[in-house]
C-alpha cells in the first residue's frame, strides 16, 4: 500500500526523513481491525516525530499521521480515535500512545487500530471534516468543555489564531455561547479569526477592554505572562501544548494572590470524540481546511506546515 512513513529524524531538517512509497500492509493483532482511509489530516505531532521528538529510534521506520476518517471492514464510515490506551479515559493510562509512535499511522491506504477506538462518523458529516476531529478539535473540545469549567456567556482568550486547536477553539467556543477573543501576530490571521467568530482580536500581549475568564494556552513560553496577566481573579488557564517553550516564568505571586488556577488537557477520550461530532452535525459548525492535497503530495503540506503558511487544518486524502 502506498504510505507516508518517517525513515530517519533530524531537528534542524525534518523533511529529509520523509518519504512517500510502498509499504506492507498492516499487521492486525487480536481485538483490532482495519480501516480504509478516505482522508488524514496534519497534526504539530507529525513535524516533531521527524525533528526525532517523542519516538524511538528503534520504530523507525513509522508511518505517520495521528487522525483519520474512513470505511472500516463492515463498510462503516467511521473516525478514528488516535489514543491507544485503556480505561474511561484512555489519556490517563500512563502506558497509552498515539498512533505514530509505536504503531503504524494513518497516512496510509489502511490503517490498524483496535476496535474500541472507532467513532461512527455523522451521515452530515464530510470524510475531509472528520479526519479534522481526532486530535486538534478533540484537544479543543475537551479544553472548552470539560476543562475551563465554564458556563455560556463566559469570556475566552485564544493565544495563537492560526494552529489547528486554536482554530477549533474558536469556532468551538462562538457555538458553545462563549465570547471569544483571540491573538495572532498576524494581521491577516487576525482578521481571518473574525471571520470564524472571535468577538474581537488583538496583537500578542495587547492590553485587553477587560479580563477574561478563561485562556486557551497552546503557545507556551511567549504568551504566558499576557495569559496570567489577563485572567480575573479565579480564572483559569487551560495549556494543551507550549510550541513557543516550555519553562516560562511561573509568576508564582500572581497564581496565588489572585488565586488562579493552571489546567493541563491532553486530547481526549472516545466518548467526547463522538460527542464532538455530534455537536458539529447539530450546530453546523466545520473544521476550517486551509488545504486538501492527495496524499501523494503529503510533502507540500509538511513544508507548509514547517515554514507556519497555515490557517486551519491541512488534509490528505487517499
Amino acid at each position: 500500500m502506498f504510505a507516508v512513513t518517517a525513515t530517519q529524524t533530524d531537528p534542524d531538517n525534518p523533511l529529509a526523513g520523509l518519504t512517500l512509497g510502498e509499504r506492507p500492509e498492516p499487521k492486525v493483532p487480536d481485538g483490532w481491525t482495519t480501516v480504509s482511509v478516505r482522508a488524514a489530516a496534519l497534526n504539530h505531532h507529525d513535524l516533531w516525530t521527524l525533528k526525532g521528538v517523542g519516538i524511538r529510534q528503534d520504530r523507525l521506520p513509522i508511518v505517520l499521521g495521528c487522525d483519520a476518517a474512513g470505511v472500516d471492514e463492515d463498510g462503516n464510515e467511521v473516525i478514528v480515535h488516535s489514543v491507544i490506551g485503556t480505561g474511561a479515559d484512555e489519556t490517563l493510562d500512563p502506558k497509552r500512545t498515539l498512533l505514530s509512535e509505536v504503531h503504524d499511522g494513518t497516512f496510509a491506504e489502511q490503517v490498524a487500530v483496535p476496535r474500541r477506538n472507532l467513532v461512527p462518523k455523522p451521515a452530515g458529516l464530510g470524510f475531509e471534516h472528520a479526519a479534522c476531529l481526532p486530535t486538534a478539535w478533540l484537544t479543543a473540545y475537551r479544553m472548552l468543555f470539560d476543562k475551563a469549567g465554564l458556563e455560556p456567556g463566559s469570556t475566552v482568550l485564544v493565544q495563537g489564531a492560526g494552529g489547528g486547536v486554536a482554530t477549533a477553539l474558536i469556532a468551538l467556543g462562538r457555538a458553545g455561547g462563549y465570547r471569544v477573543w483571540a491573538t495572532s501576530r498576524s494581521e491577516d490571521k487576525r482578521a481571518r479569526a473574525l471571520e470564524l467568530g472571535a468577538d474581537q482580536v488583538f496583537e500578542p500581549g495587547a492590553r485587553l477592554p477587560e479580563r477574561v475568564d478563561a485562556v486557551m494556552e497552546t503557545v507556551g513560553q511567549a504568551t504566558w505572562d499576557h495569559s496570567l496577566k489577563s485572567l480575573k481573579p479565579g480564572g483559569r488557564i487551560v495549556v494543551s501544548g507550549a510550541t513557543s517553550g516550555a519553562v516560562p516564568p511561573a509568576d508564582l505571586n500572581r497564581v496565588f494572590f489572585l488565586q488562579l488556577s493552571v489546567v493541563g488537557s491532553t486530547m481526549g477520550t472516545r466518548e467526547q470524540l463522538g460527542r464532538l461530532a455530534v455537536f458539529l452535525e447539530q450546530t453546523g459548525v466545520r473544521p476550517v481546511v486551509d488545504r486538501v492535497l492527495p496524499l501523494t503530495q503529503a510533502r507540500d503540506g509538511f513544508a507548509a506546515m514547517a515554514e507556519g503558511e497555515i490557517f486551519g487544518k491541512i488534509v490528505f486524502t487517499v
